[in-house]
């Protein structure tokens, strides 16, 4: 049985199709959360593949009838629930990640509070970075916290994973790439973002990559919840919490840009493939913005509505 966090248990649907990852021994292998047990996604549903999270992804559309069919006949299912199954990302190799940057109303106005600026008005398209996916930490992961920063911030997101090859869509098809949606975590090295070294105004003063792809910067979990089960990806309650202690409470319909025009803009830049993730922004109540950063002992617990709760504790 896994342990789950209340908001977790208050969300999980039974008769719902929650996608992990777990180990078992050397493998990493596909399962599927039913209630608070986890069923191997092979012996589930027959299928004599060898099936991983991104193999179910390359055939999104055929995988989902099958998975759902056997969550559905689970009971009558000969097959056993994993025992004390040890959850990974639930994508532990993903394609490409996207994140969006300034991509909240709220987190805009807070930050431009803080550096004494005004809010900009809204670009006429989306703007992201790259994350790497070796930066990928699972639920319930112990993060090193990098050794030349002090100032680690926490950041949680909605994160969508592509399902299908997308290239130059428009608004109104842009969901339908949409495989499912995650919790992700953006962590960050604010005091890495700017090279020291570098002279204010140069184009290469920014670091996104020491900033953003440290070593477990992107926890991600604890499971895949198709999209077919979220009617409005900009209508869901997403909020984070450090030792207990609230820090960012919105709702994603504070977003910028919608997820619909983020994949619209990315497609239109490259094409996107089975596997990648987009992480579409942060609210309010991020560290910077308070003087306040993650130190060893931390545990975030970030939780968004339908997706359950991602928790990892800093070491």
């Amino acid at each position: 049985m896994v342990q789950m966090g209340s908001e977790i248990a208050a969300d999980a649907k039974p008769a719902g199709v929650r996608i992990v990852t777990y180990q078992a021994g050397d493998q990493q292998r596909a399962g599927l959360l039913v209630g608070t047990e986890v069923y191997d996604a092979e012996a589930l549903t027959g299928d004599q593949r060898d099936l991983s999270v991104m193999s179910i992804l390359n055939d999104w559309d055929a995988a989902m009838g099958r998975l759902a069919q056997a969550v559905r006949s689970k009971p009558s299912n000969s097959s056993k629930p994993v025992a004390r199954p040890q959850l990974l990302a639930p994508l532990p190799a993903p394609g490409s990640i996207y994140c969006a940057g300034a991509n909240y109303a709220d987190h805009a106005a807070e930050m431009a509070k803080v550096n004494g600026s005004q809010v900009r008005p809204k670009s006429d398209r989306s703007w992201h970075f790259l994350k790497s996916p070796r930066a990928i930490a699972g639920p319930d992961a112990s993060v090193e916290l990098p050794r030349n920063s002090s100032k680690v911030d926490w950041e949680v997101e909605l994160a969508a994973i592509i399902g299908r090859r997308c290239k130059d869509t428009d608004l109104d098809h842009a969901l339908s790439y949409v495989a499912g949606y995650v919790i992700a975590n953006d962590l960050s090295a604010r005091d890495l973002s700017r090279r020291q070294d570098v002279a204010d105004g140069s184009p290469f003063k920014m670091d996104w990559m020491s900033h953003k792809n440290f070593d477990g910067s992107c926890p991600l979990g604890p499971f895949i919840v198709p999209a077919n089960e979220i009617s409005d990806p900009q209508d869901l309650a997403i909020e984070l919490s450090v030792n207990g202690e609230t820090k960012q409470k919105s709702k994603t319909s504070e977003m910028i840009f919608s997820l619909a025009e983020q994949i619209r803009d990315l497609s239109r830049q490259i094409t996107l493939w089975p596997g990648d993730i987009i992480l579409t922004g942060t609210p309010a109540g991020v560290g910077t913005s308070r003087g306040e950063f993650l130190k060893p002992g931390d545990i975030i617990c970030a939780r968004i509505e339908r997706l359950g709760e991602l928790r990892t504790i800093m070491i």
